[in-house]
């Protein structure tokens, strides 16, 4: 029997026609997506399938979106292959997608879940708000030369860091929009292939989010936790979490820390995962896995 190990995408995977397949398919889908909305208050299949693209894109929205679509897409999931609930030893997400994962696990209810992801993206939307910022990614480089290239553009008084560590050669890195612009130049300068600015609202994973922290401290410390059926591999530090204690504060940390994705992947094929399944949106995990380990293998399932 294989190990099975599911993933969950983050935000920048969002895309107007998102969930339409899952909509027309699934009433579990209708369901899950009508009952977010009416938490939400305001018609989220519709946005997701219809736009506009330019509010599909605001943090205050996506995030939300992305949970709920990942949870439709695991509900449609688990009714057509319910032998790999039966197989998974573990669950991961890419920053948002860690509340896809907890609620996966059982550590956090769907409602519970709609609502931190609503306040989590309501909340980091408005620190972006306050500060010209935003996030790139840098191809082709290592760690220690993407950090030698923030440390080189980083403009003073301002904030510029690694914030993501998706894969051997794709790093995003977050912080003022001038020191990004200069760490662009200076990164394809010290041999990247390319850079890619990234369509989120601001400097995601740095101190930029630090006002959004005690918003969203606040919410956790609201929400019941439970025990995860399956271990939640963590963005902070790439390990295995069960217990419900420790995800208030892990989420609450992820939001101004570096995302060890790279580690998790590398984590859960050292574990014995040898089968993945990115559930929601896009196929962005996957790529990072291919590049993590070519033979590693991975299917998606969305729409």
């Amino acid at each position: 029997m294989p190990k099975v190990a599911l993933l969950f995408p983050g935000q920048g995977a969002q895309f107007v026609g998102m969930g339409q397949g899952l909509l027309e398919r699934s009433a579990f889908a209708r369901n899950l997506f009508s009952h977010a909305s009416d938490i939400l208050g305001y018609d989220l299949a519709k946005l997701c399938v219809d736009g506009p693209e330019s509010d599909l894109h605001l943090t205050k929205h996506s995030q939300p979106a992305l949970f709920v679509h990942s949870m439709a897409a695991l509900g449609d999931f688990a009714a057509q292959r319910p032998d790999v609930l039966d197989s998974t030893v573990a669950v991961a997400g890419l920053s948002l997608g860690e509340y896809s994962a907890l609620a996966c696990a059982g550590a956090i209810s769907f409602e519970d879940g709609v609502k931190l992801v609503q306040q989590r993206g309501a909340a980091m939307q408005d620190a972006a708000t306050a500060v010209k910022s935003g996030m790139a990614s840098v191809i082709g480089l290592s760690h220690e030369q993407v950090d030698a290239v923030c440390d080189a553009a980083r403009q003073p008084g301002e904030i510029l860091r690694v914030a993501n560590l998706l894969c051997p050669g794709n790093i995003a890195i977050s912080g003022h929009v001038a020191s990004l612009d200069a760490a662009e130049a200076k990164a394809v300068e010290a041999g990247a292939t390319k850079t890619i600015r990234l369509s989120v609202a601001g400097a995601f994973h740095t101190d930029i989010m630090l006002p959004a922290v005690e918003r969203l401290q606040l919410a956790l410390e609201a929400t019941q936790f439970h025990n995860g059926i399956f271990p939640l591999y963590s963005n902070i530090d790439a390990q295995p979490h069960v217990l419900a204690a420790e995800f208030a504060p892990l989420l609450t940390k992820q939001v101004v820390s570096p995302v060890q994705w790279e580690s998790t992947l590398r984590n859960l094929l050292a574990a014995g995962v040898d089968q993945f399944y990115e559930i929601g949106a896009g196929r962005v995990l996957a790529g990072t896995l291919k590049r993590v380990d070519r033979k590693a293998a991975c299917e998606c399932f969305g729409d």
